[in-house]
């Protein structure tokens, strides 16, 4: 073996040089003491190294918040909530009294509640007292007079209560509604592949029984009236509209109104188009209607509700605002993201997917600000898919990331409240299903009523962003939302701070809290799916407890589990959650 190095036998003087070949030794001494010392201290992360081209570099992403002042303060109803009319038609409104769904719906408030969809324009009010002969239904069949007769039963139990009226239904008269309404929802669906609706009568006893269940639970009530009946000369006849007004008042019903639903369909529904300047006078007309009404004169409206702002829909919000832009109390419109016919469950996970609501937000808020600066925007009617859902899809754990980026987009772009269609109803789009089951978005809406506030805070990343590449639009796949925690919720003081975060990644994301969030204690409230069917569960389990209804009907408490503070914020891939930052003392977030 040769030698590498020979040194002097004496020690050199001050003015000699050490040898050459001593330089890489003491760098070669000088790595193993860095590698000797790394491997014994535990967390001590290691000096960042060039890596090769092609390898993947693990991120750590520093998040912070701005905790002086909110960007935005949505409505503290923020989170809404839709019923639709073809409730009447199935049968299922005869048991909106039902004390497990008061108890679910009680869950989600302060709220409002929407009563209006693809039937509202085809509702006729009538003010009958007998439920029995003017029910609409499948006809005459082996159970239906006994079935009917319950339900009479069942409301005469209902007259003798004071307050709210609750009801326990028999498990046999609940089977009997189920079987009628798997037999109407055929007929649902053929009218709305169709696109041609049968009429519905909306009688005294049904407006007592859906007034009652959003009393009872904490929901305020906003009834869409039917914008189709029409005078020759395409005015709108009120005849039926003014019924309902006076029978509401009489029982001073609390309730704010709109006009017609998507009336940028009307031409398709009805062979009859209605512009967006008509529009306006027949809100004007409605108001007239409601200024009399002592209950009513300073009752809500809102509108025009119309669909996806595509050029010609533009062009009717366009003369609907030039007209009755200041009778509003907030415009409104709908959106759904994607064919229920067709849809995919990676189809919930793509990102292009969910932006896509991003620009019309935009498109509204320009032709709104023109006429009405300032002027509150809503979200009505929103659903992940159209034709009623898909089962297996809409209804499953997967739908919620379109449902939470929803959430977090609007609050973040200043819509003052979104309304889900629907709470419960045919379709596989609702929060509940027919047994009276929370699905995946009930417990998602649930957590998010509980924890987020209506102050929204800006939010400073670094190391998520990438260079986008020319002509490339770069749609991150883990979103990160903040708002004040609820200062509704006893368990956090004013100032702590709740983040809502997506991971749309195939892998773990790593987030430390820095700034003003470093070193905070945190609650974490994981959401995942439960059971073998993964994304398109409908169970879900929160940090690892699987989340079903108390046996005595009551919701379960949701419990978070704290994290050490310090602690670096672990992302399961393709997961969402809630983390609450607690004694943040945010100033933006301390007072109302």
């Amino acid at each position: 073996m040769g030698v590498l190095c020979a040194f002097p036998e004496a020690m050199p003087s001050s003015n000699s040089r050490p040898p050459a070949c001593l330089a890489p030794v003491a760098l070669f001494l000088a790595l193993l003491v860095h590698l000797s010392l790394s491997s014994q201290v535990g967390d001590r992360r290691p000096l960042p190294v060039e890596r090769a081209p092609g390898l993947k570099e693990k991120t750590l992403i520093l998040l912070d918040v701005s905790t002086k002042n909110p960007v935005r303060t949505v409505n503290e109803n923020f989170l809404s909530l839709q019923l639709d009319p073809s409730i009447i038609h199935d049968g299922w409104l005869d048991f909106l009294s039902s004390k497990r769904l008061v108890t679910l719906a009680r869950g989600l408030s302060p709220a409002f509640l929407r009563f209006g969809g693809k039937r509202t324009d085809f509702l006729q009010f009538q003010n009958l007292r007998n439920p029995a002969k003017s029910r609409g239904g499948p006809g005459p069949d082996y159970y239906l007079k006994n079935y009917e007769d319950d339900i009479v039963r069942s409301d005469v139990a209902l007259d003798k209560q004071k307050g709210c009226k609750i009801a326990q239904h028999p498990d046999v008269m609940l089977e009997l509604q189920r079987e009628k309404a798997a037999q109407m929802h055929l007929v649902l669906l053929k009218e709305q592949f169709s696109n041609t609706y049968s009429n519905l009568i909306l009688t005294a006893r049904s407006l007592d029984k859906l007034y009652n269940f959003a009393d009872c639970s904490g929901l305020h009530l906003i009834f869409a009236l039917n914008a189709l009946r029409r005078n020759p000369n395409n005015s709108w006849n009120s005849s039926s509209a003014l019924s309902l007004l006076k029978y509401s008042a009489s029982k001073k019903y609390n309730i704010s109104w709109e006009l017609g639903n998507e009336p940028n369909n009307y031409r398709t529904m009805h062979g009859r188009a209605v512009n967006g300047s008509q529009l306006g006078k027949d809100y004007i007309q409605l108001k007239s209607l409601l200024q009399p009404i002592r209950i009513y004169s300073r009752a809500s409206l809102y509108g025009p509700n119309i669909g996806r702002p595509r050029k010609n829909v533009i062009a009717l919000l366009d003369g609907f605002m030039k007209v009755a832009g200041s009778t509003v109390d907030a415009v409104t419109w709908q959106h759904c993201y994607i064919d229920g016919r067709v849809v995919k469950v990676m189809d919930f996970l793509k990102t292009r997917l969910l932006d896509t609501l991003s620009d019309q937000i935009r498109k509204i808020q320009k032709v709104v600000n023109t006429y009405t600066p300032g002027k509150k925007i809503w979200l009505e009617g929103v659903v992940t898919t159209s034709a009623g859902g898909a089962n297996n899809l809409s209804d499953s754990y997967a739908a919620g990331f379109l449902w939470l980026n929803t959430l977090g987009m609007l609050a973040n772009q200043g819509i003052d409240v979104v309304i889900r269609h629907s709470f419960f109803d045919h379709g596989y789009n609702h929060l509940v299903d027919q047994n009276f089951n929370p699905l995946p978005d009930y417990w998602l809406s649930l957590l998010y009523k509980r924890l987020i506030g209506p102050k929204v805070l800006a939010v400073h990343v670094a190391g998520l962003q990438r260079k986008p590449r020319p002509g490339r639009v770069i749609r991150d796949k883990l979103r990160i939302y903040a708002h004040c925690t609820n200062h509704h919720n006893h368990n956090y003081v004013r100032g702590s701070i709740t983040l809502f975060i997506i991971n749309l990644h195939r892998s773990r994301k790593k987030i430390k809290l820095a700034g003003t969030l470093r070193d905070k204690l945190v609650h974490q409230y994981l959401l995942q799916p439960y059971g073998q069917e993964g994304l398109k569960s409908k169970s879900v389990q929160l940090n690892g407890q699987p989340l079903v209804m108390v046996d005595d009907g009551t919701l379960p408490e949701l419990k978070p589990r704290p994290l050490r503070a310090g602690r670096t914020l672990v992302i399961p891939p393709v997961t969402m959650g809630f983390y609450v930052v607690k004694n943040v003392n945010a100033l933006a977030c301390r007072y109302r």
